[in-house]
């Protein structure tokens, strides 16, 4: 499962399996880095869908 979190003007994508995106200022470029993990790794992540975590 992936989802995203922010810390200060900053936000990332992270996933149960341990990978952590690099920081974006956009959120959209933080979800875009969530799908094309998913993507990559698609055998890994069947049947999970990345959600949106704010803090």
């Amino acid at each position: 499962m992936v989802s995203t979190g922010e810390r200060g003007s900053f936000c990332s994508a992270r996933c149960t399996c341990g990978w952590l995106g690099p920081a974006r200022r956009a959120r959209s470029l933080a979800r875009g880095d969530a799908e094309a993990h998913l993507a990559g790794t698609a055998t890994n992540h069947t049947n999970q869908t990345a959600t949106n975590h704010t803090n």
